[in-house]
Parts: C-alpha cells; structure tokens; sequence
C-alpha cells in the first residue's frame, strides 16, 4: 500500500507537486506571520519585565534581545512590596486562587448534570430548558448585577467567597451546558443503551461512561471557565466589596494606579497575571482542539 501510494504521489504531473507544494507554503507562511504578530505583545511584556527601568528608559525591548541583560528584580520589588496598602500583592494572588479553583469546578459539575439531563434521559421540558439556557447566554451581566445584588444583601453573602464562587458558577453555566451538550449528542446511542441493559442508572452511565468519553470537552471547558474567572475584576468588585478579598487583576489596577510610569513593574504584574492561565492552557491543550470542535457540523 505505502509503494502505490508512493508510486501515485511521484506519477503526478511537476506542475500538480509544485501547485502542493506551494500553497503548503502559503499556508504556513500564513501561519507563521499570524503566530508572530499574536506572540510579539507578550514576548515584549515579558522582555520588558525583566529589564532594569533606566534599560527600559534608554532603548526597546527588541534591543535587550542582543544584550542579554535580564534580572528577576521587578517580580521579587512586585510581590514584595510594601507601599501598597493592604492586601500585597501575594495575598491577591492567593485571592484569585481561592476564588477561581471552585469557580471552575462548580460549574463544569453542574453543567454536566443538566446536559446529561437534556440529552439522555426523557424529560418533557429538556427542549425547553435547553433554549431557555440559549436565551440566558444573550443577557449581559451587568443587567444582572443589581437584582443578584440586592438578593445576596437579603441572604447576607456579600463579601463571602461563597458569594463570589456562585456568582462566577451562575454566570458561566450556560456557556458550559451549551458546550457540555453539544460534546453529549455525539455519544453513540448503543454505549447508553447498552448500558441500560446491564443494569446501570443514571448516576452509574454518568460517571462510569459519559464522564471518562467527555475528557476533551471537561479539560477546554475548564480552560474557558479558568481564564474567565482569574481575569475578572467586575464581578469581584461588584459581589466582594472586601478589599482583603480582592484577586490578582484588582492588584494590577492598584498598581497602575500608583506606578503609572513605572513600566518595568507593571510589566512584571502582568506577567504574574498571566503566567497560571498560560499552564493551565499548556497542561490542557492536547483536549482542547477537541473539546471546542465538538458538535461541529460534518460534511
């Protein structure tokens, strides 16, 4: 089979493997320039974080590549420093710690149950409460923020991190029963009914079968749930109100707020805000073509 393969990819005509070979090119080129122009930003954020602010003053960050002159300085200044007012900048990222891992995993359980609920068991309302899930990813949050508000001051929750953890939770629930269903529909019928006929109930079919087939669509939902929640500030703001509270992102406000000029520490700031998204992403992304291509329409 591999010498007819051979055979027919040397019997096409010069013309056919250079036509091939040039749009490969092309789409690689493409891809290089695309890789590049999104990488250039933060490679420069990350360059800059590492230089001294009298390099910064003097020359571009694209000039330090060939003097090599780097230092940890600005992150140990960042994390250490003691002019901010409590709480620093250490305590806001274990802040934001606290708040996204539960933020993350509540939703992906929930949205798991109700999406294994509209597409395997024999709901009367499953079509309904599948659009009505549709419909709530058009409201903007901010509409909702008054009225979730003044409930939680009625259950006395503003400012806990249970507050925070459910408003994050309930905010991103339906994006992720959308996804979780989509990922759902693509099981084959005959495994849950197979299974059935084994004697298995619903719990059972959940966690022993569709949970371990649904790994991809769990591992980029959590991707998307993590890097939403660890960036947010509004929502922290709006339902925390407890400065000691307040997570990474509101500590890089208060750092631009009093270092506005000092760009080798906000540079630094920055990077500690990105670096946990970016190995979760890493650690995740051999799920996550998988995950966010699933219920996509084949032809």
């Amino acid at each position: 089979m591999k010498k007819t393969t051979s055979n027919i990819k040397t019997s096409l005509p010069l013309s056919s493997r250079l036509i091939a070979w040039t749009n490969r090119g092309f789409v690689h080129f493409t891809l290089l320039i695309l890789g590049l122009v999104w990488l250039t930003p933060s490679l420069g954020l990350l360059i800059t974080s590492l230089r001294s602010r009298a390099d910064i003053a003097q020359s571009g960050w694209w000039m330090s590549i060939l003097e090599w002159n780097f230092n940890i300085q600005n992150y140990v200044e960042v994390l250490n420093n003691s002019e901010l007012p409590p709480p620093g900048f250490k305590e806001n990222f274990i802040n934001s710690i606290i708040i996204t891992v539960p933020s993350t995993i509540i939703p992906i359980f929930f949205a798991s149950l109700t999406a294994y609920a509209i597409v395997f068991t024999k709901l009367r309302i499953r079509n309904f409460l599948y659009l009505l899930i549709i419909a709530l990813m058009v409201v903007p949050l901010q509409v909702t923020w008054f009225p979730v508000l003044g409930m939680y001051k009625a259950f006395d929750i503003t400012g806990s991190w249970f507050g925070i953890w459910i408003a994050h939770s309930a905010y991103g629930s339906c994006f992720a029963v959308f996804l979780l269903r989509n990922f759902f529909i693509e099981i084959p019928e005959e495994i849950i009914e197979s299974a059935k006929l084994d004697c298995n109930n619903h719990f059972q079919i959940f966690t022993r079968i569709v949970m371990p087939l649904s790994l991809p669509a769990i591992a980029s939902l959590a991707i998307f749930q993590f890097v939403w929640v660890w960036n947010d500030i509004m929502n922290a703001v709006v339902f925390l109100q407890n400065p000691e509270k307040y997570p990474l992102t509101v500590g890089v406000q208060r750092l631009l707020s009093q270092y506005q000029n000092e760009w080798h520490l906000l540079a630094a700031g920055a990077w500690l805000t990105m670096l946990v998204p970016l190995i979760i992403f890493f650690a995740l992304q051999r799920y996550f073509v998988r995950g966010v291509t699933a219920g996509a329409v084949k032809g």
